[in-house]
C-alpha cells in the first residue's frame, strides 16, 4: 500500500473514532442532572436553600417507576471555609432524599420526604416539585462566623444505595441509572446573623 492510500484511510478512521467520541459523550451527558441556580436564604434560625435543578427520566427509569419501583433523589449540601494553615473547614454537610413512587392503583404518582407525602396525577407534575428545592433549612447560625467567607456546594443525584438490593446490582451495571450533576459552588458571606 503506497503512502497516498494509506493517508486518506488513516484521516477517515480519526474522522470516525473523533465523530464516536463527541456522540458518545453527548449520548452521555444527556442523562445529566444540571444546576440551574442556587442560593441561600436566611430564615428564622439559619439559612435555607433553594435550588432548581433540570433533568428528565430516560425510558428505563420511567418503565422501573411505572411497574411500582421507588426511585430516590438525593440533594446534598456542603459548607467549607478555606484556611490557609490547615485543611479546610467543613461546618456544614446534609443530604436530603425524596422519594418518588407510583401507585398502580389509584394512578397516582406519590413524592414523599420525611412525613410529608403529595400525590400527583402526572409524572411531569411528580417532577417539577423534585426540580425544585425550596426552603430547606442547611445552616444554623452558629455554625458560621459573620462577614467570613465560605465556599457552598449543592449537587443532586438519584440514590440507587436506597434501592432494593436486586436494583442495585443491576444500577452498578447499566448507564441508565447514571444520573447525577456536578456540584455547583457559589460564594456565601454571612454578613447578619439570621434572626
Amino acid at each position: 500500500m503506497t503512502i497516498k492510500r494509506f493517508f486518506p484511510l488513516r484521516l477517515a478512521a480519526l474522522l470516525c473514532i473523533t465523530l464516536a467520541l463527541c456522540f458518545g459523550a453527548r449520548l452521555a451527558h444527556a442523562d445529566a442532572i444540571g444546576v440551574q441556580r442556587a442560593s441561600l436564604q436566611a430564615d428564622g434560625s439559619g439559612w435555607s436553600l433553594d435550588a432548581r435543578f433540570d433533568f428528565e427520566l430516560n425510558s428505563s427509569l420511567e418503565e422501573v417507576v411505572n411497574k411500582g419501583i421507588p426511585l430516590y433523589f438525593t440533594t446534598d449540601f456542603e459548607l467549607r471555609r478555606p484556611r490557609w494553615y490547615w485543611f479546610d473547614e467543613q461546618p456544614v454537610s446534609v443530604s436530603q432524599s425524596i422519594r418518588l413512587s407510583f401507585q398502580p392503583l389509584t394512578r397516582e404518582y406519590r413524592v414523599s420526604s420525611g412525613g410529608l407525602q403529595l400525590g400527583f396525577s402526572t409524572l411531569k407534575d411528580a417532577l417539577a416539585v423534585i426540580r425544585h428545592v425550596t426552603s430547606w433549612h442547611v445552616i444554623d447560625r452558629n455554625q458560621v462566623h459573620t462577614d467570613e467567607t465560605y465556599t457552598a456546594s449543592v449537587r443532586m443525584q438519584l440514590d440507587i444505595a436506597l434501592m432494593p438490593k436486586p436494583f442495585q446490582i443491576d444500577a452498578v451495571n447499566n448507564r441508565d441509572w447514571n444520573l447525577a450533576s456536578d456540584w455547583k459552588r457559589f460564594t456565601f458571606i454571612a454578613t447578619e446573623r439570621a434572626k
